[in-house]
Parts: C-alpha cells; structure tokens; sequence
C-alpha cells in the first residue's frame, strides 16, 4: 500500500471513523434501518457489528476521495483494478459505444479511473453525475472525476441524451458511466421489484438509452481484495438491447447488485435514504435508534 494512503487510513481510524460515527451519528437511524430491514435474518450483534464495518467503509471513501485529488495516476492505478476490459473495448469498437450501470459499491467514484486503462486511445469515458446542492462541493466532485478521466469527461444527467447524440454523428467511440441505483421519485418510477426484501422503486435510464442507442451494457461488478485495493470487474448483461424483453435490463441490473452487495455488505451506501418513498409516494419513518 502506498505510504500515503497509509496515512490517510491512519486519519480515518483515529478520527473520521470514530466521529462520524459516535460522536455526530451521521445517518445512524436510516443506515440502522436499512441494515434491519435487508438483513432480518441477522441478530442486532450482527447488525451492529455490520453497521460498524460500514462507518469504517465509509470513512475510508471519504479519505480516498481526498487522496485522488492528488494522487498520481501510478498511485491510483494501485487503488483499483479493473478486469475484462478488452471486451468492452471490442464491444465499444463494433457497437459506437458501451453502457456502464454501477452501485453506491466499494468506491464507486475511483472507476472513472478507467480511461487510462483503455489500449485505445480514441476510446473516450464519461462519468454522468447528479448535480449537488452544495456548489463549491460539486465543483470540487468534478475536478476530481475530471482529472481521473479528462477534461469534460463529466456530464450533468440533463445533458447526457443531448451528448450521446452528438458523439453518435461524430462517430465517437465511447463508454458512459451510469450510477443506477439512486432513489427516483415514486410519480416518475415506472420499474418496481424486490431488492434486498424490500419493494424498491428503480431508475431506468440505462435501459432506456441502451434500447435506444443499441448500446451493449455491462454491470460493474465491485469488490475489495484489501484495504485501498478495490477491483472493478465489467459483466456482460447484454449486447443486443433492442431484442431484450422490457425491463430485462433494469431487472439483470438489481439481481447483479443484490448479488454483488451479499458478497460483502458492509461495501454498500447504506447511509442513503434508498426506501424513503413507497409505491403510495408517501414518505416511511426511519424508525428509532437502540443503541
């Protein structure tokens, strides 16, 4: 590992983890809730336990984030790791383009790392994000994504059909990034499924705009050899869209990240309010923290 991110986790450890945590209690409600409603087959031990690996899990985000604002592509390559890249490739070569579909998994924000590993360099990553309240800190997101895949490699979700037009008539080969597991609004949710035993509300952009472009798409299947080395792992879900039946890849999508989070929970954004509307659009209570 390298000697900084050493120190960075040392930062973590000794006060970032400990006062998220204990002492401000970020999210400490939602994320409990969460935890007990996926998991309830697990005793409230075990839940706090998770809970805890969590917070650590978390904390170590943070820290990475901060560190790939400055690290050199060298440090950041030993960060994350990616396999099966040469078939995106040839997927992106024949097709015009490829879509991601990822979760809040591992550190998610590290993947836009991937334009330099691609041996083509007329192959072009865009990230797509959520514009965020706060400017300053959405401005710093993007500097950061942007010195990972290159300037304008970010897209604001408003404009993303607008720019996969465009690279279409330029006959620009190029991969997009979609985080699929946000929490949409329950008037525009139109695709509803059982994920982690919870009826669940999904966005279904990737889906879309595969159909629409006849784009292949990949799941990026996320896990964590060790502290600070995390492997990104691009699944085939399909390269055919166009003849996949409706919903099939929304559907591939939740059954892939299910399976993906089951593997190693404490990986997942659990501090995300992810069932905050149901079906009705009414908003579900939190609950209460015992402990």
């Amino acid at each position: 590992m390298n000697n900084k991110l050493k120190w960075t986790y040392r930062f973590t450890d000794t006060f970032l983890y400990p006062i998220a945590y204990y002492v401000v209690r970020y999210r400490r409600t939602v994320v409990r809730k969460n935890l007990v409603s996926s998991f309830p087959e697990l005793s409230q031990d075990e839940i706090v336990h998770l809970e805890k690996q969590f917070y650590h899990h978390f904390s170590d985000i943070v820290a990475e984030v901060l560190f790939a604002s400055h690290a050199s592509k060298n440090e950041l390559a030993e960060c994350i790791e990616f396999i099966g890249l040469d078939d995106v490739e040839k997927k992106a070569a024949l097709h015009g383009g490829v879509i991601y579909m990822l979760g809040h998994l591992g550190n998610w924000e590290l993947t836009a790392d991937v334009q330099h590993r691609y041996l083509s360099p007329n192959l072009q990553h865009y990230n797509v994000y959520r514009k965020l309240n706060n400017y300053r800190f959405n401005q710093f997101m993007q500097q950061i994504r942007e010195r990972m895949s290159g300037e304008g490699s970010s897209i604001e979700k408003q404009s993303l059909l607008r720019k996969m037009i465009q690279l279409k008539h330029l006959n620009q080969p190029h991969t997009i990034g979609l985080i699929s597991d946000q929490k949409p609004r329950p008037e525009v949710t139109r695709f509803w499924c059982d994920f982690l035993h919870q009826d669940t509300g999904w966005l279904d952009g990737g889906d879309v705009l595969a159909r629409k472009f006849g784009y292949p798409v990949f799941y990026v299947h996320m896990s964590q050899l060790k502290r600070g080395h995390y492997v990104a792992h691009p699944q085939l879900i399909t390269d055919d869209p166009t003849n996949t039946p409706d919903n099939y890849i929304t559907e591939q999508f939740v059954q892939r990240l299910e399976s993906n989070i089951r593997e190693n929970p404490s990986l997942w954004l659990w501090s995300h309010n992810r069932w905050k509307w149901g079906r009705s659009g009414k908003v579900q209570e939190a609950g209460t923290l015992n402990s």
